[in-house]
């Protein structure tokens, strides 16, 4: 079995297309979803029906769930709080109910999925390094768990102690547990602005990072006409 995973599409149907368009293309069996499906981007509404009609095992991002609710934007820069507050208004009650039901955590074959971290799902908590991680490997039960949230591809490794760094293709070690971020559908951040997302060969044991061109200056227009800030479409070119 091949498992395409995929992570924080925001909103990004150009970038949501090329990546299915490439699941396709590499003979993925199945696809799950690690959250943010919406935010930041100007085609919530497409992103999700899409996400939907697939029937995929998906999991709560923080975007999903402040986008579905009218909870306090604590925290938040103003250029996502206006993508927030401009998702709300796209977005029906019943979109926004299914949103609200999504788990915090799922299993999905013999992994884990979370948006943020395993020790607190619901905190939003983002892990870049190593100290981080370790925080949710004592409540990993899985040898591998899949993760999103800081749209930085990173895979992060415990036997003894806890490693980490960026990566393209490995194989997975049995002897070890991998808490691993796929990247970023919708808009990477790790300098580099081509979409990201994972294949997990199960049968061959490796992980793969996939990246992909799109077309950003589509994504781009379409997020300038709908009225979003400024800042919001000149950080897809940049990946940052």
């Amino acid at each position: 079995m091949k498992y395409a995973i995929i992570a924080d599409i925001h909103g990004n149907l150009d970038a949501f297309q090329v990546v299915l368009e490439d699941i396709r293309a590499q003979n993925a069996t199945h696809i799950v979803c690690l959250g943010d499906v919406v935010g930041y981007n100007a085609q919530p509404k497409e992103c999700l029906k899409i996400v939907r009609d697939m029937n995929i095992p998906c999991v709560k991002g923080n975007h999903d769930d402040l986008c579905s609710t009218n909870n306090e934007l604590e925290g938040f820069n103003p250029h996502a709080a206006d993508a927030v507050h401009w998702t709300r208004a796209q977005l029906d009650e019943e979109e926004k109910a299914w949103l609200r039901d999504l788990k915090y955590t799922r299993m999905a074959a013999n992994f884990t999925m979370v948006h943020a971290t395993l020790d607190a799902p619901d905190k939003w908590q983002y892990v870049f390094d190593k100290l981080a991680a370790a925080a949710s490997f004592p409540y990993q039960n899985t040898q591998m768990c899949f993760f999103g949230h800081t749209h930085v591809p990173v895979a992060f490794m415990r036997d003894t102690v806890v490693r980490g760094g960026t990566y393209s293709k490995f194989k997975v070690d049995s002897s070890k547990k991998y808490f691993i971020n796929v990247g970023a559908v919708g808009q990477p951040r790790d300098n580099n602005p081509k979409s990201a997302y994972v294949i997990y060969d199960m049968d061959a044991q490796t992980i793969e990072l996939r990246r992909l061109d799109y077309d950003i200056e589509s994504a781009q227009r379409k997020i300038r006409e709908a009225g979003l800030p400024e800042r919001l479409a000149e950080r897809l070119a940049y990946g940052r």
